[in-house]
């Protein structure tokens, strides 16, 4: 049906009240990650696998001439004029599946090519059919590009466009709808049309005249057997039952522990945090870049054979990062345990200057295993962070990364307006470290915090085996202790340096009463 996706959209502004704050850009840039990453996982548990894309040699393509202005990207076959479709206005379809990695493809030219192309039918009614499938990791363009090419087409291009049919949409278009809402007009909306299936097309357009790609017609497959309750055939290696000695990702820590020999920090956990430490830390964007979905699938491979990996022999330090935050999301049970979810969500209805208190509370009531796991991880993020004038990942843009996988609900998956306290209570892990995961109750006090008591793990689940330090701590707490700039998100505010000290005014207020 037109319109466009909607979603309980929730914000990240941390000085404001919970039910005032809208989503952050970053959150929703890295929630937009984790969806593609989930359909690219997807596809693979369907079976589908993208066949690599065969470029003709010059002069073999049967209508494109090695003289076409545009042959360098017209010759991947990503735009098709597709005949008309009922009302005849001309068709024009857009494949994801033709386009190659980006490194593979000048996405300005690109650009380019579209325009050259549409510049041959705005003056009379189109219509564009987008087909999402195949768009992953390697081929996606930036949103920067993204939302530069939305500005480009201007009214001439969207005036004579009557509809858009969107094929095969996911979760990653409706947080994409969310971050370029403010951009796109009603009007415009309103021609956006999403079908689920290719089989809805029928009803619209000439549909023995569409070219589509043969990688589309098998997932469409797929996706109707599911409908109609036919499972998929089994993965071509399923995971192993019960898991093998040296498996690594997919386990439990317990089950980790017991095949190291009782080390506690799990050896992809300390090989990444070791690799990036010596190498990674001052990389900018650290933890927010993607990587190959098949490098990463065969890492983990290496690793769950007990074979040595060499992060080196790669050459992207963005991979460990992944393999890191991979590690992380495949656990059976989150790092902070379901137990802890609900407790976590209540994060924002704490006053902002308990909210620190509140956390160590709750990191109390982990299992010591969890407890060290998670002090180790922290710190390194800590130290990440520590980092930011050259790598851009505060502990504001950790959190965007990191809260999802830390901590996820026993059922379902996490919705966006949870991403508010799930963000918030990261952001304030990593921001306060020392004295999160601190001896004593607060800095300068000498009684020393009540002792945790140990907690047995979260029962199965069914399925599973079980830069100046004071300035930083300054500007967080000017974020986090009731901002005063209501209505500008904290992650653009520009404080000025103040230390740290002179923001404890109400506690010693309250130390002298």
């Amino acid at each position: 049906m037109p319109g466009s996706p909607r979603g309980d959209i929730g914000t990240v502004c941390l000085g404001r009240p919970a039910q005032q704050q809208s989503m952050s850009r970053l959150d929703l840039e890295e929630l937009a990650e984790i969806e593609l990453q989930r359909d690219e996982e997807e596809a693979a548990a369907l079976s589908i696998v993208r066949r690599p894309l065969v470029v003709p040699a010059a002069g073999q393509h049967p209508a494109l001439s090695t003289n076409h202005p545009f042959y360098d990207v017209a010759r991947h076959g990503i735009l098709q004029v597709a005949g008309e479709d009922r009302f005849g206005r001309r068709v024009i379809t857009f494949s994801c599946c033709r386009m190659p990695p980006s490194h593979e493809l000048n996405h300005r030219r690109l650009l380019e090519y579209l325009k050259h192309t549409l510049d041959q039918y705005v003056d009379s009614d189109y219509t564009i059919v987008y087909f999402h499938y195949g768009l992953n990791s390697r081929n996606k363009p930036s949103l920067g590009w993204l939302q530069s090419t939305y500005k480009e087409f201007d009214r001439r291009y969207r005036k004579n466009l009557k509809a858009l049919y969107v094929v095969h949409p996911t979760n990653f278009l409706k947080v994409l709808w969310t971050i370029f809402r403010p951009l796109i007009s009603h009007k415009f909306g309103k021609k956006v049309i999403y079908f689920n299936y290719l089989s809805e097309l029928r009803e619209h357009l000439k549909y023995d005249q569409l070219l589509v790609p043969p990688e589309v017609l098998r997932y469409d497959e797929k996706l109707q057997d599911l409908h109609k309750g036919r499972s998929p055939p089994p993965a071509k290696t399923p995971p192993p039952r019960p898991p093998l000695p040296t498996q690594q990702f997919g386990v439990s820590l317990q089950y980790l522990k017991d095949k190291n020999q009782g080390e506690l920090i799990p050896p992809v956990l300390r090989f990444t945090v070791k690799y990036l430490r010596e190498k990674g830390l001052r990389t900018e964007g650290l933890f927010r870049r993607s990587a190959s979905v098949h490098t990463i699938r065969e890492i983990q491979r290496l690793y769950n054979q007990g074979k040595p990996v060499n992060f080196d022999d790669y050459g992207d330090i963005h991979i460990p990062a992944v393999i890191l935050k991979t590690f992380l999301r495949e656990l059976p049970q989150p790092l902070l345990t379901f137990r802890a979810y609900e407790q976590i969500l209540g994060i924002t209805s704490v006053e902002s200057s308990l909210r620190v208190t509140r956390c160590r509370q709750i990191l109390q009531s982990l299992p010591e295993h969890n407890y060290a796991v998670l002090s180790y991880l922290v710190g390194f993020l800590h130290e990440v962070s520590r980092e930011s004038i050259f790598n851009k990942m505060n502990s504001s843009n950790l959190a965007c990364v990191f809260g999802l996988s830390l901590i996820w609900p026993s059922q379902g998956v996490s919705s966006l307006s949870a991403l508010v306290p799930l963000n918030l209570f990261t952001e304030l892990l990593i921001e306060y470290y020392e004295k999160v995961f601190s001896t004593a109750e607060a800095a300068g006090s000498s009684a020393p915090a009540p002792l945790r008591q140990p907690s047995s793990p979260d029962p199965p689940q069914p399925g599973t085996e079980s830069s100046d330090p004071a300035t930083a701590s300054g500007e967080a707490a000017c974020r986090l202790l009731s901002c005063p700039r209501e209505g500008v998100c904290a992650s653009t505010i520009q404080h000025k340096p103040r230390k740290a000290s002179e923001f404890c005014c109400q506690e010693k207020k309250k130390k002298q009463t």
